[in-house]
């Protein structure tokens, strides 16, 4: 018996090879651009860009996401475009999460996301307040350093997260 050949399919060899250079291009794609915690005045209490921006560009951005959050009606979903990208958003107390991601992704992962960090931030401030923000912003730094990372989550689970920190405090 003869050996077979197989020959690639040309039509799926194009269709892998145009798959493997839209995750190339996703991949080099920050899914997070920017985080901002401000509060109904205006006052930013966390900014972490993952993009570069100038300085006068961080301060326009942040002005304007708080216009746009601050006078949203709160019968409107906590998604809003914002640009060429959307901003998601939750209100807790008085201050506003706010994080701005690809138009393509999955809004209910980030509104999760913000849920998230805010039960982080509770646990370990112990019922947080924006005073918590303020005076220990270098730990705020730190627990989402050790959530979002490049503009990509890299831990989902609380008591990791809480774990890590807690070994963080011991060093100190």
């Amino acid at each position: 018996m003869g050996r077979v050949e197989t020959k690639p399919i040309p039509m799926l060899a194009h269709h892998c090879e145009s798959q493997k250079k839209k995750e190339k291009e996703r991949s080099q794609e920050q899914s997070i651009r920017f985080i901002l915690l401000q509060n109904r005045q205006g006052k930013t209490r966390l900014a972490k860009y993952y993009v570069p921006f100038e300085e006068s560009e961080k301060h326009k951005v942040e002005y304007e996401v708080h216009r746009l959050v601050v006078n949203r009606d709160p019968k409107h979903t906590n998604f809003v475009e914002f640009r060429t990208h959307k901003v998601i958003y939750r209100r807790y107390a008085g201050l506003f999460f706010s994080l701005c991601v690809d138009i393509t992704d999955n809004e209910l992962a980030y509104l999760e996301c913000i849920h998230l960090f805010v039960e982080i931030l509770d646990h370990f401030f112990s019922n947080v307040c924006e005073l918590d923000l303020v005076f220990n912003f270098h730990k705020v730094y730190l627990i989402l350093d050790e959530f979002i990372l490049a503009g990509e989550l890299q831990e989902t689970s609380k008591k990791a997260i809480i774990e890590r920190m807690g070994e963080l405090e011991k060093q100190e």
